[in-house]
């Protein structure tokens, strides 16, 4: 089985609407300490496909991120990558491949790949995996997930990371219908909630970098009140510089929902290839914010919508109806728009060296706890 690796410059990446295997993603990750590499990937389709010929190949590009855990060591990050997507029995084979080929591209002192996986969840494709009520309960336990992902490969090497990175669950909506059934297609209570904000006085613009200070106020309200982790400013000012503006590239709108010179909601829209994505969201803690939010949203996908995009990729939420889940009510939030959830593999790893990813495992472990 045929499966090559070419480095090429983060800036020949081709155009995706994979955000984070894009060249805006790596110009905002070296800028976060990250190091990106470029790769052109280059496999026989019988890696993907049991009954595929042998000799037809398939290529893709591959953005990859060094970290470095300290002076000595480090480790690959694949954000969102592989975008190929194997049948569910080749995955482990073709991770593994694509793991052993890539070795020596990587630094000597690279202790293990990571891949945080777009690929469909395989237990979220099985009818014992939801409940009466058809909620998704969830994968099984780790060592179930691993002895399922490593079949048919050569190393039994592959492991469930002990966390996820990116969004593992979202919500797509399909943009290519009119904006009346969007509307139409929304829960009763969000589609009210638009209206109402409408009927309100709540206006959506865009804003560029010169209201960076205003979003940042929205943003850090809405973390303290979550309890999250705080990006800084400059952050958030890097994201619109790094844009690369055009049809073929990245391009960032800054959207706030105001009402009287008052600024109540706002989001960073992406617009990449046929989809855009709800990456950064924010609100105030006053009255009327969340009438805010819904406008907001609707204006965002009828800009999404206009610019071309047949997607929408609401960029994170809870995988079920769980009412202990933290993320519960940003679920039911995204869920009343009317999209299709979706649930990914999320992030595993590929070890290289088996004591020194111990170590990093049982620290990354402590510090979730």
């Amino acid at each position: 089985m045929i499966c090559t690796l070419e480095q090429k410059g983060i800036e020949e990446l081709n155009s995706t609407k994979i955000l984070p295997q894009t060249p805006f993603w790596g110009r905002i990750k070296k800028e976060q300490g990250f190091i990106p590499a470029a790769f052109e990937l280059t496999v026989s389709k019988s890696l993907l496909e049991s009954d595929a010929e042998q000799l037809s190949k398939k290529g893709e590009d591959l953005l990859v991120l060094i970290k470095y855990i300290d002076r000595d060591t480090c480790y690959a990050y694949v954000p969102y990558g592989p975008k190929m997507e194997p049948e569910f029995e080749n995955q482990g084979v073709f991770l593994e491949q694509i793991s052993e080929n890539i070795k020596p591209h990587l630094p000597a002192n690279c202790i293990f790949i990571r891949y945080d996986l777009i690929w469909q969840n395989q237990w979220s494709a099985e009818e014992e995996y939801f409940d009466l009520q058809g909620n998704w309960i969830g994968p099984p336990q780790t060592n179930t997930q691993e002895f399922r992902v490593n079949y048919k490969t050569h190393n039994w090497n592959l492991k469930k990371s002990s966390s996820d990175i990116l969004p593992k669950n979202t919500f797509f909506l399909d943009l290519t219908q009119s904006e009346e059934s969007l509307m139409a297609n929304m829960r009763y209570n969000t589609r009210y909630n638009v209206r109402k904000a409408l009927r309100n006085g709540i206006q959506v613009r865009e804003y560029g970098i010169e209201h960076i200070a205003s979003w940042y106020k929205l943003y850090e309200d809405t973390a303290l009140r979550h309890n999250m982790p705080l990006q800084n400013e400059g952050y958030f000012a890097s994201i619109l510089k790094n844009q690369d503006n055009h049809k073929k590239g990245v391009t960032i709108k800054m959207l706030m929902a105001e009402q009287d010179g008052n600024y109540l909601s706002s989001m960073f829209l992406v617009l990449s290839g046929n989809r855009a994505t709800y990456l950064y969201g924010a609100s105030s803690s006053g009255r009327g914010n969340m009438m805010a939010s819904y406008a907001l949203q609707w204006e965002s996908i009828r800009v999404a919508k206009a610019w071309g995009c047949t997607e929408y990729d609401m960029f994170g939420s809870a995988p079920n109806l769980n009412p202990h889940h933290p993320l519960h009510g940003v679920h039911i939030y995204k869920k009343g728009f009317g999209g299709d959830l979706y649930h990914r593999m999320g992030c595993w790893d590929y070890p290289y060296h088996q004591e020194l990813y111990n170590q990093f495992r049982f620290q990354e472990l402590n510090m979730m706890n």
